[in-house]
């Protein structure tokens, strides 16, 4: 029976029940096993047609119930403002993963098709995304005929089919991008099958930050050249900052300040937009202003009209083939080639992609299946790379925009894909005489907030040193090493983080707050206090082979009970007498711990607050099992109290409670205490009637 009342402004309990053990708390309460099994649910797939194409195909469900009278104005404009962002962004960072800037176009059509058909998130926009580019561009760099990054062939000199054909049997960048993507697809479908979405677990705020910040240098200095306007070799492998770094310093007497002049105007535009002119836009309207697109129309007209590659030699985007590329698989021998780099660029493009569509969903109050975002970025993959795609994530700048603008649904993403699809059929080729310096502006400025991510270590740094470490291990690995190595630095270091950290568990005596239920650490709360005769241990963390033994020593140190020393003493007590410690030789030490002794044989119970035990194995139940005979061989029991439902199978699986006499368990605290008190009251009746007869 529970009671409140008010007393001033504070509301008091009063609880009426009986003290409860585990095992009779289930008997009473009808506990059944089979529900809680989280395992068995899983496995259990729906079979119903019907409902198995709403979960694998979500647009049949969501279309159904679309209010085209309120939302699709919205998704038009959205779409619309989206399919803007996508030109200079789909150009430049094309031109980032070392394939022809018509790509990253292509990229914001084919993929985003298929999810608008497979994505659960209403406003991710798929496409191109700085990072992915970069680290697609380094396994295209690697392993694509270097004749193509020549200054005398172009990868667009050919004449049949300018974006796919491969010279003297070698692979173009193209194909080498194409096997990449096929290579992301093939991971995320098996992690799909496999239902491994929680993979992106590993990628901790921490890693993810430290990885972005190292990769947006990488990516800043991968576009010195073209803002200096230098023509420096291609460096691939390990230490390509550096190298790349001291290429521009031999070349720097060489730099075309023609080009210096079109970068520097170009990103004093850009930034004064975004620094000035943005913040007062947005106060007035929901649209931003396209200054990335008015940038880029405005370099191609004043380098056609000015003829700047002939009379400066600025260098210049090139052909743009008009009209959809020729559907061609990619080349399936390069797939084993570049496994690890598809692996790591599924795993960061997956990572970045849902924590871009949990974000959203968090906001609008909607639902988001990590699996299906699995299938659906893998599908999109593998659907792209027969059409000249490199792998696609979201973005969040363009994510961001869809959203605030109005955007609804994906129905934005089909808009978006309609209008990109004109500028594929007929405008891509009015972007020819654009400079490249312009599109390296473009990159650079929009990596402005990954760049200021390297304030995020002071903030890691006063949360957690560990979490400060592993960002700065992230960070420097993938800026003077690679971006691979960095990432698996950053990954290792994270689960070694949390390895030492479980080694570690936090410990402490719990007390009684007077007049309640309520059990405190004593050492923090001083208005706690011990109840005498009683012990009460708190372990937080998990109990297994590799902390059985921290567990043990925590619970002797904080008792302050050492079962085998006190049995050996209890042994001599009797034979010898209570003096068999006091010698004339005695040090003062020893005459404390005989006092300490005598004053420890005062505890009568023990009893371990499991509430914050997570796991236990085989071995952590040995463990225990071993503490609890210890203590009950000096007639202390040991009683368990508040722990979980899977905590107390295991341990009744493993012989732990066969025995009721061993060890008995509590569902909570105070149902132990209580317990406990009352048999020091029976016990202390019985000694009381015994010593008067």
């Amino acid at each position: 029976m529970t009671k409140k009342m008010e007393e001033g402004s504070r509301c008091q309990i009063k609880i009426d029940r009986p003290v409860y053990e585990h095992d009779q708390l289930r008997k009473d309460f009808d506990y059944d096993k089979s529900r809680a099994d989280n395992c068995s649910a899983c496995l259990n797939y729906e079979t119903n047609f019907k409902k198995l194409l709403l979960r694998t195909v979500p647009v049949v469900g969501w279309l159904r119930h679309y209010k085209w009278k309120n939302d699709i104005v919205a998704d038009i404009i959205a779409g619309f403002t989206v399919a803007i962002m996508h030109i200079p962004q789909g150009m430049a960072y094309g031109l980032l993963g070392n394939v022809p800037p018509v790509v990253g176009i292509y990229m914001a059509f084919f993929p985003v098709l298929i999810y608008f058909f497979l994505g659960t998130s209403r406003h991710n926009s798929m496409g191109t995304f700085a990072v992915v580019c970069l680290m697609t561009g380094k396994a295209v760099l690697e392993h694509s005929d270097p004749s193509f990054f020549s200054k005398r062939i172009e990868p667009n000199a050919t004449d049949q089919n300018p974006i796919i054909e491969s010279v003297h049997d070698l692979y173009s960048p193209i194909e080498v991008a194409t096997a990449v993507t096929f290579t992301v697809a093939l991971f995320q479908l098996a992690m799909y099958v496999l239902r491994l979405g929680v993979v992106s677990a590993l990628l901790s705020e921490t890693l993810v930050s430290g990885f972005t910040t190292g990769a947006a240098f990488h990516v800043i200095v991968s576009q010195i050249k073209d803002l200096l306007g230098l023509h420096i070799p291609r460096h691939k492998g390990l230490f390509v900052v550096i190298n790349t770094v001291q290429s521009v310093v031999q070349e720097l007497s060489m730099v075309n300040w023609a080009a210096v002049l079109i970068s520097v105007v170009t990103s004093v535009v850009l930034i004064l937009n975004n620094e000035l002119l943005k913040p007062v836009v947005a106060k007035k309207s929901s649209f931003p202003v396209p200054i990335e697109l008015i940038a880029i129309v405005a370099g191609t007209l004043v380098s056609k009209y000015c003829n700047l590659e002939e009379i400066y030699s600025i260098k210049i985007v090139g052909e743009i083939p008009s009209g959809l590329p020729l559907p061609r698989p990619p080349p399936f021998s390069l797939v084993t080639t570049v496994l690890l780099d598809g692996f790591t660029i599924a795993i960061v493009s997956y990572s970045i992609t849902l924590s871009m569509a949990f974000i959203f969903a968090q906001k609008l109050n909607y639902e988001v299946d990590p699996n299906q975002e699995l299938l659906a970025q893998g599908m999109g993959n593998v659907f792209g790379s027969f059409f000249s795609c490199m792998p696609v994530t979201a973005s969040l700048s363009r994510s961001t925009i869809q959203q605030v603008v109005g955007g609804k649904t994906q129905i934005a993403s089909v808009v978006s894909c309609t209008l990109l699809l004109f500028v594929l059929l007929w405008i891509g080729p009015f972007f020819e005489p654009l400079p490249k310096s312009v599109l390296a502006s473009v990159i650079v400025v929009a990596l402005k907030s990954m760049v200021m991510q390297i304030g995020d270590v002071y903030k890691f740094w006063k949360l957690s040193k560990m979490d400060a470490l592993v960002w700065l291990a992230t960070f420097l690995t993938v800026v003077f090493v690679s971006i691979e190595i960095g990432l698996l630095t950053g990954v290792v270091m994270s689960l070694a983080t949390i390895f030492v950290l479980s080694l570690k568990p936090h410990t402490c005596l719990l007390g009684s707050v007077p007049h309640t239920d309520l059990y405190m650490n004593i050492e923090r709360y001083k208005g706690a206090v011990e109840i005498p005769g009683l012990k009460i241990f708190q372990y937080c963390g998990g109990i297994n082979f590799a902390t059985r033994n921290t567990f043990k020593a925590e619970l002797l140190r904080l008792v302050d009970i050492n079962p085998q020393k006190e049995l050996i003493y209890r042994t001599k007590l009797t034979k010898y007498g209570d003096e068999i410690d006091v010698k004339q030789t005695e040090s003062p030490n020893e005459k404390i711990a005989r006092l300490q002794r005598k004053v420890n044989r005062e505890l009568r119970c023990l009893i371990l607050d499991f509430s914050s035990l997570s796991h236990i194995d085989p071995s952590g139940v040995s463990m225990l099992q071993i503490v609890t005979e210890g203590f009950q061989k000096i007639d202390i029991p040991v009683y368990i109290a508040a722990c979980s439902d899977p905590i107390y199978e295991k341990i009744s699986k493993c012989g732990l409670l066969k025995h009721k006499s061993s060890i008995r368990t509590f569902p909570t605290v105070h149902d132990a205490v209580e317990c406990a008190i009352e048999i020091f009251t029976i016990n202390a009746s019985t000694i009381s009637t015994v010593s008067r007869l």
